[in-house]
């Protein structure tokens, strides 16, 4: 009878041996080492934080003041909050190698309510930041253009909401089908694409730095904080999109070669590469322009045409185009991988588990690409990244949570990685990630909620039952007859 009840519970939480045995037979390849993973990471952490979210936060829009300068201090106090979630996403990488990420960390630790909701969770927020940085490669695609004397109609290249006449972003949403294309092609393409692309844009940030730093005019740095304190935490939970790549690196992990070993390092090393160039190049940014004229969209392309290299703007926006993609190829992984382990478990149709002879769940990431252009091409970029951050956010608390409560349920399971400073670190991850998700707009409360009922009201009309911790799942049924 007690088991009966256990099985029934929104608290029931899914055995590591479960996942072991599930991992063998998963349909995906595991063709990823650690350079391809920490590819991975750093091609998601870098990218659109760089070349837009710095600008815009710098420069300030029209419902928050800019930072100026002080974009550093929004940066490293993003980077700290982070950090504690990445320590915390280690531990768990290296014990439970996993496609579901955040999703499967809630659901073994703390239930399958918890863990459906940061899975339902991810599926929307993974969506919108594929298309935030689509809009971001919009951005420095019209810059390139209009570099050579060639300038796209206003009806095409924005939307509706942003005042300046447009319609819909055609090139964001162009974009988002493209990168869903070749992340169609397979792990194995898609790890070595984004070797090389990841490369392509360490040395492009590098050769930035390394030429801005003679143009910069320390003027520029007074005011450092000229809007106070206060927007600086704002922008914290803006940038703090640009500081969590690793999340959706670590849906990958079932496809790594050696996930319990390679997981862990691939996170604690991209993040440390990210977070110091990023505290170099908004050095850089600032320094080389008044953060009042830097472009929102395109900052360095705005700060090189400022100071009398618009060749040199040309080809950053050039190759911030390649090096973005990047960011979008991580986190379409993140969400169809999320979306095929949610799959897997029964939480939703077993149709979106399958994959085809390159180990790729085809129907889920077609869908989620479909997805993100349609967002791309109809909302602004602050709009949509503010609904991304929240979400993420929210993994983060969840699995800083997780990671205290199976250190002392699970204390004797096998882990190659363990957090430091235990429960200090997650427990300032989980303060941290708190505190920036209250800096958000109520708007973006609203969004957010809304898309939470909305997946409550899909747990208990679908998923619940269907669940294959149920032992009366009709899935239980489905699998167990002969192949005929």
């Amino acid at each position: 009878m007690n088991q009966q009840i256990a099985s029934q519970s929104v608290l029931r939480r899914k055995p590591i041996d479960d996942i072991e045995e599930e991992n063998k037979h998963s349909g995906l390849f595991k063709s990823l080492g650690l350079w391809q993973l920490t590819a991975i990471g750093v091609g998601g952490i870098i990218g659109v934080g760089i070349f837009s979210l710095a600008g815009l936060v710098a420069h300030g829009s029209d419902s928050s003041p800019g930072v100026g300068p002080a974009v550093l201090f929004s940066f490293l106090i993003a980077g700290l909050a982070s950090a504690a979630a990445a320590l915390s996403y280690a531990e768990f990488a290296g014990m439970i190698p996993r496609a579901g990420s955040a999703y499967t960390y809630g659901y073994v630790a703390l239930g399958e309510i918890i863990g459906w909701f940061i899975g339902w969770d991810l599926l929307l927020e993974y969506i919108a930041i594929v298309a935030v940085v689509a809009i971001g490669i919009s951005g420095y695609f019209d810059a390139f253009l209009s570099g050579i004397g060639i300038h796209m109609p206003t009806w095409m290249t924005s939307t509706a909401d942003e005042g300046k006449g447009g319609i819909i972003n055609l090139p964001a949403i162009l974009v988002c089908l493209l990168v869903t294309w070749i992340l169609s092609r397979g792990t194995k393409a898609f790890g070595r694409f984004e070797l090389v692309a990841v490369a392509i844009k360490v040395v492009l940030i590098l050769f930035i730095i390394g030429l801005g730093i003679f143009y910069i005019n320390t003027e520029n740095y007074n005011p450092f904080m000229p809007s106070g304190f206060g927007p600086v935490l704002a922008g914290a939970a803006t940038v703090f999109f640009a500081v969590f790549g690793y999340d959706a690196m670590s849906t990958a992990a079932e496809e790594a070669k050696d996930g319990k070993k390679h997981m862990p390092k691939a996170i604690i090393l991209s993040l440390i590469v990210a977070m110091l160039l990023y505290v170099a190049a908004t050095l850089v940014l600032t320094g080389m322009q008044n953060y009042k004229d830097i472009d929102p969209t395109a900052g360095f392309a705005s700060a090189f045409t400022g100071v009398g290299l618009p060749v040199i703007a040309t080809i950053i926006s050039v190759f911030a185009v390649l090096s973005i993609l990047t960011v979008m190829l991580t986190f379409l992984l993140g969400v169809t991988r999320v979306w095929f382990s949610m799959s897997r478990d029964g939480l939703l149709p077993g149709w979106f588990a399958k994959t085809d002879k390159h180990g790729t769940p085809q129907r889920v990431t077609w869908i989620a690409g479909v997805a993100s252009a349609f967002l791309a091409g109809v909302f602004p970029i602050k709009e949509v990244a503010d609904l991304t951050n929240i979400g993420i956010l929210a993994a983060f608390v969840v699995v800083c949570i997780s990671v205290i409560v199976f250190r002392y349920t699970k204390p004797n399971a096998p882990r190659t990685f363990r957090l430091p400073f235990m429960p200090v670190v997650p427990a300032f991850g989980v303060l941290a990630s708190a505190f920036l998700m209250f800096q958000l707009h109520w708007e973006t409360w609203v969004r957010f909620g809304a898309w939470l009922v909305i997946g409550l009201i899909i747990y208990f009309a679908y998923s619940r039952r269907h669940s294959l911790m149920n032992p009366n799942s009709p899935r239980h049924k489905v699998e167990s007859k002969p192949l005929a």
